[in-house]
């Protein structure tokens, strides 16, 4: 079992920058495919941005050139910073794992294994 736990978010006003967090328990995090969603109220949970055990990563359409994902394996943390941002960013993040079996076809077509309990962005003036 994998349990993940995000932070770093909050208010932030439109234009500015946050970073997320999320760091995972237990073995293989170098492994593992990561990734951040986001879910807003009536919609379903949405991919933000994935980054592979090779750090290939793959972002949202709203978030190519704001949002970088990137991990630190000594640390099993993945990070999400999230720049220029803007008032339909606002969302509650969830970080996501793969199982560190999961083959490449499968991350891209599936939802992750693992959720965290999801954190707060807010984006507002």
């Amino acid at each position: 079992q994998v349990q993940l736990v995000e932070s770093g978010g909050g208010l932030v006003q439109p234009g500015g920058s946050l970073r997320l967090s999320c760091t995972a328990s237990g073995s293989s995090f170098s492994r593992r495919a990561m990734a951040w969603y986001r879910q807003t109220p009536g919609n379903q949970r949405a991919l933000v941005a994935r980054i592979t055990n090779s750090r290939a990563t793959a972002y949202a359409d709203s978030a190519k050139g704001r949002f970088t994902i990137s991990r630190d394996n000594a640390k099993n943390t993945v990070y999400l910073q999230m720049n220029s941002l803007k008032p339909e960013d606002t969302a509650i993040y969830y970080c996501g794992a793969w199982m560190a079996t999961r083959i490449l076809s499968v991350i891209t077509s599936t939802s992750p294994d693992y959720w965290g309990q999801g954190i707060q962005v807010t984006v507002s003036s």
